[in-house]
């Protein structure tokens, strides 16, 4: 009798000990992945990440367990460019200045004035100029881009001394721009001094003045409080700028149909999100700056488009007219 139970136990256990390794087959299955960006927990762009990072996890019945990595915490964002290719990283929130260093057309729109407004960049973002040159890029690069993020109309901020309210003003102005070629030609336009500079280290520059001058969206001003070292904040929107979600060729071909299908609508949906979200904020800090004691100056925008245009134009900096033209006309 005692041998029967004995055996009986002993197929009880094996039963246990393999429901226990079914389990653990399972979740060994889950796939972890990384989202990674560069902006701060404070801003829309990472609010939103998590947000899709855990509605991807819903809708796909937690196969995808993605962690975001935010403020540069995993590199700075030509890093995390590079991270796509070597595998290292799976999605990223990426400006197209930087996907441009891959292919080259897709930055046209960090041409000075290319946009009206956030309305228009938005429209863009749903038209076939953009899924060609999104698809040239995925062509190049082997990753593939999902969504395109409004990142708002970047503004100067300049030093005390240094007030920018004509186009003349930038004459000489040592001004940090991102590391990447598509910024170039509006300080370049306009005869100042272009600095690439990383995010993470644009605060300790200004402060210690490195620099004269930055340009950024005001949630992004905001966020990296530059406008505790800038006291000038001059309303120039010279780009309306946008960021790309962009996930890795190797994650990317690994999905299923209905997967992709499910990491796309998500992170389009959460793309507009954002933008809703910026846009938004844009309205709110143009006063709330003002009350902060900055010296917030309204320009004649287009006296500096003129001025710009005068100066430079597409092909002058490898992009190609056709494409700037059928930017430009989207109603």
């Amino acid at each position: 009798m005692n041998s029967k139970r004995n055996t009986l136990k002993a197929i009880a256990a094996c039963a246990l000990a393999a429901t226990a390794l079914g389990a653990t087959g399972i979740a060994g299955a889950q796939a972890k992945l990384k989202w990674v960006h560069v902006y701060e927990t404070s801003e829309p762009f990472h609010k939103y990440s998590v947000w899709a990072a855990e509605e991807i996890k819903k809708r796909t019945n937690g196969k995808y367990d993605i962690q975001v990595f935010p403020a540069s915490s995993l590199g700075k964002e030509s890093d995390i460019n590079q991270g796509l290719t070597l595998g290292t990283v799976d999605i990223v929130l990426t400006g197209a200045s930087f996907a441009g260093n891959t292919y080259k057309p897709l930055a046209v729109t960090y041409f000075p004035f290319i946009f009206r407004d956030s309305e228009h960049l938005l429209k863009y973002a749903k038209s076939d100029v953009f899924l060609e040159l999104a698809k040239g890029y995925d062509d190049k690069s082997g990753n593939h881009i999902t969504a395109l993020n409004y990142y708002g109309a970047r503004h100067v901020t300049s030093s005390t001394a240094k007030p920018v309210t004509k186009p003349e003003d930038m004459k000489g102005l040592k001004i940090r721009v991102p590391d990447a070629p598509a910024y170039l030609a509006f300080p370049k336009a306009l005869g100042a001094n272009a600095t690439p500079i990383a995010f993470a280290e644009v605060y300790l520059a200004l402060q210690n003045n490195t620099v004269d001058a930055q340009e950024n969206p005001l949630p992004t001003i905001e966020a990296k409080k530059f406008f505790e070292v800038q006291k000038n904040i001059s309303l120039t929107g010279h780009i309306i700028d946008s960021l790309l979600t962009v996930t890795s060729g190797q994650l990317w071909g690994k999905l299923s149909a209905d997967e992709k299908k499910i990491f796309t609508e998500v992170m389009q949906e959460a793309a507009e999100k954002t933008g809703r979200d910026i846009i938004a904020s844009e309205v709110r800090l143009t006063e709330e700056f003002k009350k902060k004691g900055n010296n917030v100056i309204t320009v004649d925008k287009a006296a500096f488009r003129e001025a710009v245009l005068k100066n430079t134009k597409p092909t002058d900096h490898g992009y190609r007219q056709q494409d700037y033209d059928r930017i430009i006309a989207i109603k």
